[in-house]
């Protein structure tokens, strides 16, 4: 495969900042420039976090703050748009700039060649758009690793003993590491590790191979999604509902992640992840409908499913996970969509290629992009594969070209921040993947 080489965007995004902070916005408003619809020009304070229970100390360092650049040199680059953006492709530089590179390499992106070798266990995917990161605070992986441990064991009893190896497999706590090096603390990064497990549960439990059917799979969807978006109903209701918020593994995961995120975040944070998790769970009935009707998907139809039954509610909870807020009104944007989508698009095919292994030999038909892309377009399996990877390649750069035109057109410290960790999380997704080998192994297509 052609080596489609490294996307000249990839530094874009942490140099945003350091090119377009809170002076250069002012500079741009007192020359008479139209703002951006909908922007605030102060970044909001970061919410409160009340401490957990944890049992044990954990590491807490200093909170990454958004560093405001000379405003000489800002005001200077403002007027040249291209000249501008130019320059911030090559990434910030100057003091304070340091802390904007929270987990992306300065490595270029790379479509890795067969022989490329990976940091730590595993190999990228020959000829796979991604970016290099950094390898995770190991004590940050242990701690988290042992906290999640003990809150899905003694808290929500969401597994049975002998799927233990299952979860210790999983490996959460690097995950969520490699995904948010910006955390403030451990509190912050057990809020997006808790979802994430309960996120799972759900899947494995409802529709997948631990007791998962597509038959009634909306009716217990919906009774779960309850648990993230209380039921408002009578008095003599009530406590039948609530009861059933503890009947099954997932329901009790959900409930008691979702209690912890409420505590941390503020309501339109909240309210954001409702969404995207009922975005999530139209996609499970998507693709279960399908498989119960045994019907294949056309690859657009395929792509459409995926952008509902995707890694979007990860992504979009970045700020809450950083200790800040996306004020909803930016987050509602249409171009600021547009990213995050792509984000959670990308992100799922490459769960698609890197899980194709095991899926195929897992029971059932599993539906996945080189699947239908085999079955529909007359394509072998290696070529199917090889093109599901371009696919992938061509949403990432779509994701990073929309990112970055963002970044320009909205020079907000906290949109940049929030671009920023979006592009971290899909890289830290990758890393995830690509290492994680109880799990994952690539066929051999090369």
């Amino acid at each position: 495969m052609p080596d489609p080489g490294p996307s000249p965007l990839q530094s874009s995004l942490p140099a945003a900042v350091a090119s377009f902070g809170a002076h250069v916005l002012a500079s741009t408003l007192a020359a008479g420039a139209e703002p951006v619809a909908g922007v605030a020009p102060v970044e909001p304070s970061p919410p409160a976090l009340p401490v957990l229970p944890t049992g044990h100390p954990v590491p807490t360092p200093a909170v990454v703050s958004v560093p405001v650049p000379d405003e000489g040199a800002a005001v200077a680059a403002a007027p040249q748009a291209s000249a501008a953006l130019e320059r911030i492709l090559r990434g910030p530089s100057g003091l304070g700039t340091t802390s904007l590179h929270w987990g992306r390499s300065d490595a270029p992106a790379v479509a890795a060649a067969p022989d490329a070798p990976a940091p730590t266990g595993g190999r990228p995917i020959p000829g796979l758009y991604h970016h290099p990161v950094p390898e995770p605070d190991p004590v940050r992986v242990e701690e988290l690793g042992r906290r999640i441990k003990a809150w899905a064991l003694d808290e929500v009893s969401l597994y049975p003993e002998d799927w233990e190896d299952q979860f210790d497999g999983f490996s959460v706590g690097r995950y969520m590491v490699a995904c948010h090096p910006d955390a403030p603390s451990v509190d912050h990064l057990m809020l997006a590790t808790r979802l994430m497990v309960a996120e799972n549960a759900v899947d494995d439990c409802y529709c997948e191979d631990h007791g998962g059917s597509p038959v009634g799979l909306g009716g217990r969807l919906l009774l779960a999604h309850t648990a993230l978006d209380p039921l408002h109903t009578t008095k003599e209701y009530a406590p039948d509902w609530e009861e059933s918020l503890l009947s099954d593994a997932p329901r009790r995961a959900y409930r008691s992640a979702m209690e912890y995120f409420l505590q941390a975040t503020t309501p339109s944070q909240a309210d954001r992840y409702r969404h995207d998790m009922a975005r999530l769970h139209m996609g499970y009935l998507a693709e279960g409908a399908w498989a119960q009707t045994e019907y294949v998907p056309e690859v657009w139809e395929y792509l459409a499913m995926r952008q509902f039954n995707n890694f979007r509610p990860c992504p979009t909870i970045t700020d809450s996970v950083g200790g800040y807020e996306l004020p909803a009104d930016l987050h509602a944007q249409p171009a600021m969509q547009r990213v995050i989508a792509l984000a959670g698009n990308a992100t799922t095919i490459v769960n698609d290629l890197y899980s194709y292994t095991k899926e195929l030999a897992s029971p059932g038909r599993h539906l996945n992009l080189p699947v239908v892309i085999a079955e529909r377009e007359g394509h072998s399996e290696r070529e199917a594969y090889l093109k599901a990877v371009e696919v992938h390649n061509d949403l990432m750069r779509d994701f990073e070209a929309a990112a970055a035109e963002l970044a320009v057109t909205c020079p907000v410290p906290s949109v940049q921040r929030f671009l920023r960790g979006v592009a971290v999380w899909v890289d830290g997704n990758h890393y995830w993947h690509q290492t994680n080998t109880y799990r994952y192994s690539l066929p051999d297509f090369w």
